[in-house]
């Protein structure tokens, strides 16, 4: 029971976060401005939301593949398409809670394939490592791209009103770099003179583990067989989470003419709003309506943009998801997956190296 009424508080906990994003938004707009909203929705041209949808579902599949790459340096071939329905549950999970989806899709290959959890779940870790990694490259990427109109907006948005509120100086404004390093040298000199307390503390534990499961899954990455393709793959799904912000822009006709940097730009501050809130839900579309502002786009159209790429993304997971969820018992039926004569798909593991157990203790 107490575990239930935790679940269906952290369920609400981030419902109420994204509820209260959308209030915030849209507190400020005019009549006339959500209307402005509900016409864009009505006359978007679909038909780039169902290619979305088409694109997502391919980077899951390649993401699928890219997994089960990094489970066969210890020994186990599941199928892909167990793989690959895992994965889509996993998504659908997390769409609930977080972390609920990596249990999950590891607890269904303990279950159809046999394959112990620590050892898939330390493969996963592998892959939220390799992730964050691309993610921080395309970080970056924005960052050299758009350097100009980063420092417009920040100086418009955030720098001039708190100026404005504070009093600033022009000399406080000129030296902001120099101050900046200042706090870093003096939070540098704290952790230096107090490191022993602070090294005892939870939260510098928790950050020390996870960077030792960074650490340990790109180590992991020398046991792959193929490590170029690996590499491609991780390529591939990123340039699919591209196509899939960038194509929705031509459903409607003020978004049709932006860039690929206006879609790199979505991507990066809209997977920023995944992170904060659980599925984006409310945080979303308004991450896209500020981030399309850079590109000259009214805050309601982009407002309204950002609705249609976090429902294309959210309907595909949903329907993916249950489907598969529907499917998987068939699919493992007996007759059917679990008396197959393919050894090449194999489930049962070779000897795995001592190595390959080091890597996947890092989340236990």
């Amino acid at each position: 029971m107490k575990k239930n009424i935790l679940v269906i508080l952290r369920f609400s906990f981030f419902l109420g976060i994204g509820i209260f994003f959308i209030w915030l938004f849209l507190r400020n707009l005019t009549a006339d401005q959500k209307q402005d909203i509900i016409e864009a929705l009505k006359i978007a041209n679909y038909s780039w939301i169902i290619f979305a949808i088409v694109l997502g579902m391919l980077s899951h599949w390649v993401r699928a593949i890219r997994w089960r790459m990094l489970m066969e340096p210890l020994g186990y071939k599941p199928r892909r398409l167990n793989v690959y329905m895992a994965v889509l549950i996993g998504y659908l999970a997390n769409l609930a809670l977080p972390r609920l989806g990596e249990v999950s899709r590891c607890g269904i290959l303990t279950q159809y394939e046999k394959i112990p959890f620590n050892k898939s779940f330390g493969t996963v870790i592998t892959e939220r490592a390799i992730d964050m990694l691309a993610f921080v490259a395309l970080f970056f990427l924005m960052i050299f791209t758009m350097s100009d109109k980063l420092s417009a907006y920040v100086h418009q948005k955030i720098y001039a009103p708190l100026q404005a509120k504070l009093n600033f100086s022009e000399a406080f404004g000129n030296n902001i770099i120099w101050i900046l390093v200042g706090i870093f040298i003096l939070f540098a000199a704290v952790f230096l003179i107090y490191r022993k307390k602070i090294s005892s503390t939870g939260l510098y534990i928790k950050v020390y583990k996870l960077l030792q499961g960074f650490l340990s899954g790109m180590k992991s990455l020398l046991k792959i067989k193929h490590p170029m393709l690996f590499i491609l793959y991780t390529a591939v799904i990123w340039v699919l989470y591209l196509l899939m912000a960038f194509v929705v822009f031509y459903s409607l006709e003020e978004t049709s003419s932006l860039s690929l940097e206006a879609g790199l730009a979505v991507l990066v501050f809209g997977s920023v709003g995944i992170m904060i809130v659980q599925g984006g839900i409310g945080i979303y579309p308004a991450i896209v309506a500020e981030t399309l502002l850079l590109f000259s786009i009214t805050s309601t159209t982009g407002y309204a943009m950002g609705w249609l790429i976090w429902s294309s993304q959210t309907i595909m997971i949903l329907i993916a998801g249950v489907f598969s969820l529907l499917l998987l018992n068939t699919y493992n039926a007996k007759g059917n997956g679990n008396n197959r004569t393919d050894t090449t798909e194999n489930t049962q593991p070779a000897e795995p190296a001592k190595s390959s157990e080091q890597m996947v203790a890092q989340p236990q």
